[in-house]
């Protein structure tokens, strides 16, 4: 078999295939540096390929390749299978002697995905589960599923499973014990080809599940689940039968306690993570935990435990009283408008890559909130007209960076000179935010280089 790309969940899949004896053949666009050792291990390095060999029945591929590259495109023609490395680790995943294997519990969705499964791990050990967080976030899927302890059993018995639209565009069997659609809203629409295609693809993890969860308050979300055999919506209000909502300030459960009331399951001043896309993505993880059996108490000692991950609406620092948060994991307009929605009065980060996305309704939504904007990346300027349409009056600076399709090598300096911005712009009592609306590739090498060299600077004011 055919393994293109060799990024992490490439590899970790050649390895895995070798492991089993299997002959695998390797290609991408550029020697990688892991290369060396696949090749020890067995692998056949085949260089760069616009279409598969004659004898290759069957390709595993990277989620970053498109459906459109030459190899793909060609070995679809052929009827040559093409899988991700989630399909292929539903494949071969292990069980205990006269057990079934581990059962995923997967989430997916445009913003919140790896919050809501990293809450749901954490509530999966409070429940004294050997679980594990995994697929696109954490380690690979692949390596997971075969993982053994010393005795030869498996070494986990329940996994949280993040999965991207572009892993899921490459699954077609995978059925896990709960799914969760979060939310869809208008994002890599440059890869899929259109937002009925990027809908569809995350609509896929909904297929074969038993149990299918979904945010009430998102229309795409809950229409998906509104046609499943047994559909569970989560709410910031006041939970129906069928939901978990929120009543007198705690997260209540009415969709699987046999309570009629439902069961408080924690209080909402008890989760460390703040915000009313933070109270969904706690609600969505309850769902699925409860999917799993696991109790309301432990659930909330789960959910009250969560601290949170790096980049993820994170203080970083105040100074002359003005608060600096870092969320640059905000890389679309929807997870930047759930970010600006926590703050009353804001001067905005924003800029970068935006993959086609529409910025306008999420400009027009947050104007009222916004003290000042600093603008960055190679994107600015599409940002800079809507701003100029929708929020005329607000002041805003424009710092040069990701010019004319060229990298610039120095993010750190960039980020320096737009924090410099931004305190210019702030005032004692707002909140300065990084919430970029985009993607970071253009300037830094990702979305935590950035927000390393955000707290960088706000640390140099002193």
């Amino acid at each position: 078999m055919l393994v293109a790309g060799l990024g992490v969940s490439g590899a970790a899949a050649a390895r895995v295939l070798l492991a089993r004896g299997d002959d695998v053949l390797l290609t991408d666009a550029a020697e990688p540096a892991v290369l060396a050792e696949l090749v020890a291990a067995g692998a056949r390095w085949l260089g760069a390929l616009s279409e598969p060999p004659e004898d290759v029945h069957l390709v595993v591929t990277s989620p970053g390749w498109r459906p459109d590259s030459p190899l793909l495109r060609t070995a679809a023609a052929r009827g040559v299978e093409v899988i991700g490395e989630p399909e292929l680790a539903w494949r071969l995943r292990i069980a205990a002697p006269g057990a079934e294997p581990a059962p995923w519990f997967a989430v997916t969705g445009t913003n919140g995905k790896t919050t809501t499964v990293t809450m749901l791990e954490s509530v999966l050990l409070a429940a004294g589960r050997r679980a594990v967080a995994a697929g696109n976030v954490g380690r690979p899927l692949i390596e997971v599923v075969t993982a053994r302890d010393a005795d030869g059993t498996p070494a986990h018995d329940a996994i949280a499973v993040e999965l991207s639209s572009f892993q899921l565009h490459w699954s077609s069997s995978i059925a896990p014990a709960g799914a969760c659609v979060l939310n869809v809203a208008d994002d890599h629409v440059d890869w899929h080809g259109s937002f009925d295609a990027y809908r569809d693809a995350k609509a896929q993890l909904l297929r074969l599940a038993p149990v299918a969860v979904a945010d009430a308050g998102d229309p795409v979300a809950s229409g998906l689940v509104g046609g499943h055999r047994h559909p569970v919506t989560v709410t910031l209000g006041e939970p129906e039968r069928g939901q978990l909502g929120v009543r007198a300030g705690a997260l209540v459960d009415r969709a699987f306690s046999a309570e009629p009331a439902g069961e408080v399951l924690v209080e909402l001043d008890a989760l460390q993570v703040r915000g009313p896309h933070n109270t969904v993505n706690a609600l969505a993880a309850a769902a699925l935990a409860r999917v799993a059996g696991v109790d309301a108490a432990a659930v909330g000692r789960g959910l009250a435990g969560f601290r949170g991950g790096a980049h993820r609406n994170v203080l970083v620092g105040s100074v002359d009283g003005i608060d600096f948060v870092d969320d640059s994991k905000a890389t679309n307009p929807h997870a930047a408008g759930a970010s600006l929605a926590a703050y009353p009065r804001v001067v905005w980060i924003a800029g970068g890559l935006l993959k086609g996305a529409d910025v306008d309704p999420l400009v027009a939504a947050v104007a009222p909130r916004l003290a000042g904007v600093v603008l960055l990346g190679r994107d600015r300027e599409v940002l800079a007209r809507s701003l100029a349409r929708h929020a005329p009056t607000v002041p805003r600076t424009v710092v040069p960076s990701g010019d004319d399709g060229g990298v610039v090598t120095d993010g750190d300096s960039v980020m320096r000179e737009v924090v410099a911005a931004a305190v210019r712009l702030a005032r004692p009592g707002d909140t300065v935010l990084l919430a970029p609306a985009a993607a970071s590739m253009d300037v830094f090498t990702d979305y935590a280089h950035r927000g390393r060299a955000f707290a960088d600077a706000v640390r140099a004011l002193g």
